[in-house]
């Protein structure tokens, strides 16, 4: 059997590109909670003492979006906030039900997790949440597995030992499954105490991968944070998760790959196409318009800023069961 080396990362919730990535879901569960019709597309970025908050917001409700950033981030920055509302243009597509956007998205599952994730994936994310449960910081983690077996571990963390870090990681392995000579860089690059917006500038919807299934699986393309359901790079990736996991388990399959493409305007989708163990089928049985979607997955009542925290798959929200 030919080996297989796969390799995948994890941020903490305290990295600057997941410090926008809650600031703007954040900003839209206020607007949710208040108006369940608002319409929401925000993007933030910090970095060396300033936050700025952008993009389109069409809602009845009354959001502070200073006091949003800074129940997140603290006192310490300056926030620029400079929002309109949506785009006639786009919002006259929307308005009768269609897509806010065009894109394809790729829902996937597979069997080598109970969380039907990839495995690196979810090691990666393990340890990062372990780490970080004792030391709430800036931080990454990353895992290469050799045959499924643990090969490589690197975590980098800010305002925590290299020697610490390597106490917290060999407490982890002990009940893991370790190739022989496996390799533990803590800190490579050296111990460090500046991370976060002082270290680094941030950006919403810049960790693709690590929101998605990792690097060997193909992803459509479109960012998550700070959208609302009638955009379907968010809705329809979550709903392409949730008819893989059905599918997956229908079939008792080892692997599901769905895809689904959309034009602008449009409700139902030019595309809906699943790979179940490599053979390809129709998907049949689901709304696949943006209501449909935002029914089926209750996309008005979800807690956004918890999916920005540590992927959006696999973390047993609606559409990972």
């Amino acid at each position: 059997m030919m080996e297989k080396i796969r390799t995948s990362e994890s941020v903490s919730p305290m990295h600057p590109d997941k410090i926008c990535d809650r600031i703007s879901d954040a900003i839209l569960d206020a607007c949710l909670q208040q108006d369940k019709n608002s319409r929401v597309a925000v993007e933030s970025m910090g970095g060396h003492g300033i936050i700025t908050i952008t993009g389109e917001i069409t809602s009845d409700a009354n959001v502070n979006f200073r006091e949003i950033a800074k129940k997140i981030v603290g006192d310490k920055y300056g926030i620029q906030v400079n929002i309109v509302k949506q785009s006639r243009e786009i919002s006259q597509g929307v308005d009768i039900g269609g897509a806010g956007d065009q894109g394809i998205m790729v829902g996937y599952a597979c069997d080598e997790t109970p969380a039907l994730m990839p495995l690196e994936v979810m090691l990666a994310r393990n340890l990062n949440k372990h780490i970080y449960q004792s030391h709430p910081f800036d931080g990454k983690t990353q895992i290469t597995l050799n045959n499924g077996l643990i090969e490589t571990v690197i975590a980098s963390f800010q305002n925590v030992s290299g020697e610490k870090l390597i106490e917290l990681i060999n407490a982890w392995l002990s009940d893991k499954k370790l190739a022989q000579n496996c390799k533990i860089f803590a800190n490579p690059a050296g111990d460090w105490n500046i991370g976060g917006f002082e270290a680094d500038t941030g950006l919403t919807g810049r960790k693709l991968a690590v929101d998605n299934y990792g690097t060997r699986i193909p992803i459509g393309g479109g960012a998550f944070s700070g959208k609302d359901y009638t955009k379907v790079d968010r809705s329809a990736a979550y709903m392409a998760r949730k008819i893989a996991v059905d599918l997956l388990k229908q079939n008792n399959a080892k692997e599901v790959f769905v895809h689904l493409a959309y034009a602008i305007g449009k409700p139902e989708p030019v595309m809906a196409v699943a790979m179940i163990d490599g053979r390809e089928n129709e998907i049949t049985g689901y709304d696949l318009t943006p209501n449909g979607i935002r029914k089926f997955l209750k996309l008005d009542e979800q807690p956004y800023e918890a999916t920005a925290q540590y992927g959006h798959f696999g973390n047993n929200f609606i559409w990972d069961n």
